[in-house]
């Protein structure tokens, strides 16, 4: 398979370019390299030993014509599958700077699928979208227990058929490029497909405190930090290691005959849920020591419980998660003790 993988230097987009070069596949990496960690990323694939299979190209999918060039003229690819993981991906900078937000997210996304369908090869193409499309979901009821919220219905998780309301300028820019995704496949014919993930976690993950909120914890907890949550801790989300997610978009793209034009909800299911607090009493128990709180205000459009059911992707492409929450959380915990001079760089 020839793959292009925009924001292929950052945290999903490394782990995916590093399984499919271990695979022999030839891969192009598509990224603007300005989120912290992207140089790492690359140097850490280049010294993968699969360079002569891995072009890195760096641009920004907010300039069309170097996404066009990917797919059409003397220096077009032969491109087969696009891995979509490119994008701003902070609520709280969408709401400081909004029109940032749409250019990449939703402008950057009609770029790329425009660009695909014009090259004439109809790639698969696999959109790395956000439960944020599904907003606060006011009919989801919960219960407050010691330690989460739980559900009071939708108890095997939110199936992709729940109506969309896009909040907050983030929601509405990858809700606006998960729609198009979804349409170029029923007006033009490519084989597209939305995933609707949540909470991702795992190696290669230099979080913040706005975006990677497992990984900026657990980094705060190792460095003796003390931690900001936002609300009462007791919000929930189904998590999901990257390894696992990999193995999802491999899966769907190996049966993109059955996929395209659908979307999927994609996430650690009911058996890997997490609160924050939870997150806190377990890394607790990993380090040997307390974790130190601190709380703040909640955050705009911080959903109190969210859980992908996953059923549509276990039945359609034979996909289900196979690392739990405290082998994922000790994988993380691992990997990060040694970044942390990168994370807290300048902070």
């Amino acid at each position: 398979m020839f793959a292009l993988v925009t924001g292929g230097a950052g945290f999903i987009g490394a782990n995916l370019v590093h399984r499919l070069l271990e695979r022999g596949d030839d891969v192009v990496l598509f990224d603007s390299l300005a989120r912290r960690g992207a140089e790492r990323n690359v140097a850490w694939l280049r010294a993968a030993g699969a360079g002569r299979r891995l072009r890195v190209v760096r641009a920004d999918l907010r300039d069309p014509a170097a996404v066009r060039k990917l797919f059409a003229g003397r220096a077009a690819l032969p491109i087969d599958a696009v891995f979509h993981l490119a994008a701003q991906v902070a609520v709280t900078t969408s709401v400081r700077d909004p029109r940032l937000d749409f250019e990449i997210n939703a402008l950057g996304t009609f770029n790329l699928l425009e660009a695909a369908r014009a090259g004439g090869r109809r790639p698969t193409l696999i959109y790395a979208s956000t439960n944020k499309v599904f907003g606060e979901m006011p009919d989801l009821r919960v219960r407050a227990g010691r330690t989460r919220y739980r559900p009071l219905n939708y108890t095997r998780g939110i199936p992709e058929t729940y109506p969309l309301d896009f909040h907050s300028p983030y929601g509405c820019s990858k809700g606006a490029a998960d729609q198009y995704v979804r349409d170029y496949h029923r007006s033009f014919g490519l084989p597209t497909v939305s995933f609707r993930q949540s909470c991702i976690y795992g190696n290669r993950q230099f979080g913040t405190e706005d975006q990677g909120w497992l990984a900026w914890i657990s980094a705060c907890a190792l460095a003796g930090r003390p931690v900001t949550i936002f609300g009462d801790g007791k919000q929930v989300r189904d998590v999901l290691y990257v390894d696992d997610l990999v193995d999802a978009y491999l899966a769907c793209a190996a049966h993109i005959d059955r996929a395209a034009g659908r979307v999927y909800n994609i996430g650690g299911g009911p058996q890997n849920t997490l609160s924050l607090l939870e997150l806190i009493a377990l890394l607790e128990r990993l380090l040997g020591r307390p974790v130190a709180c601190r709380f703040g205000d909640w955050r705009i459009g911080d959903q109190k419980f969210f859980c992908c059911d996953i059923a549509r992707a276990r039945k359609e492409f034979g996909w289900s998660p196979k690392i739990g929450v405290a082998d994922g959380v000790a994988r993380l915990v691992d990997w990060l003790r040694p970044q942390l001079d990168v994370i807290f760089a300048g902070v």
